[in-house]
């Protein structure tokens, strides 16, 4: 295969996906962004979609990168909707890659965590599902993959810390990982029989329950107990 640096361009690609790093200022590459779907079950019951871990598997979508924003930024209110809402979650930072991967030794493939923001356009979502049509305009929009700095953590599984949410200082989300219906181990194991999982996916684990709708304006911010915090900041929309 040839190397990319040896392709002319008819113009200049962009700049590689990144998100900052904890006490580092090198930045980490980003291969893919992957989302579970439903992963706690308060959360599926609020949406109307309730959840048997005996019988359901997890399930997935993805987003671009032109999704991937940095935690701490302000970003526009985002086009074509009137509810934008915020879900907050654990990333997943991957540092190694794999197929087939047992869950027993799916810690292996983790190099760290981050906090995350799975912003939505639910008002898509929901006509999108009730017609039966994908959620990709719903929720792969501009900067809606809110990311922070990634804490290091290699091997490390999380089972439970607290993860909250709350917009212009009110809590919003409130719950405790160990409230997932699959656990870090049992999603990188199962996304990895879909997927050859690569260095530098993230994987964002699922929102607990609480979501709502954010306005032009509000602040967001949110932390996860042991990994870190983030913030966004919603400005009127652009023109």
């Amino acid at each position: 295969m040839q190397k990319m640096s040896s392709f002319r361009y008819v113009w200049a690609p962009p700049e590689p996906a990144s998100v900052a790093v904890q006490g580092s200022d090198a930045r980490l590459p980003v291969q893919r962004l992957f989302f579970v779907g439903r992963n706690y079950l308060a959360h599926a019951a609020e949406m109307g979609r309730p959840v048997d871990a005996t019988r359901d598997r997890p399930f997935y979508f993805t987003k671009s990168h032109s999704a991937l924003l940095d935690s701490g930024a302000s970003v526009p209110y985002p086009r074509a909707t009137s509810n934008y809402q915020h879900e907050m979650e654990l990333v997943v930072v991957l540092g190694a890659g794999g197929a087939d991967v047992p869950a027993q030794s799916a810690h292996e493939l983790i190099h760290g965590y981050a906090c995350g923001l799975d912003m939505t356009r639910r008002d898509l979502q929901l006509a999108a599902r009730d017609q039966g049509k994908p959620w990709d305009t719903a929720k792969d929009c501009e900067h809606s993959a809110v990311v922070s700095a990634v804490l290091a953590m290699p091997g490390k599984v999380l089972e439970r810390g607290r993860i909250e949410l709350r917009v212009d200082g009110q809590t919003r989300q409130d719950s405790d990982l160990s409230n997932m219906i699959w656990g870090v181990r049992e999603l990188i194991a199962d996304l990895s029989r879909l997927y050859h999982l690569r260095q530098g996916d993230l994987l964002f684990t699922g929102t607990p329950e609480g979501v709502g709708a954010v306005r032009a304006g509000q602040r967001i911010d949110g932390s996860i107990e042991g990994v870190g915090s983030i913030s966004l900041q919603l400005s009127e929309p652009s023109a």
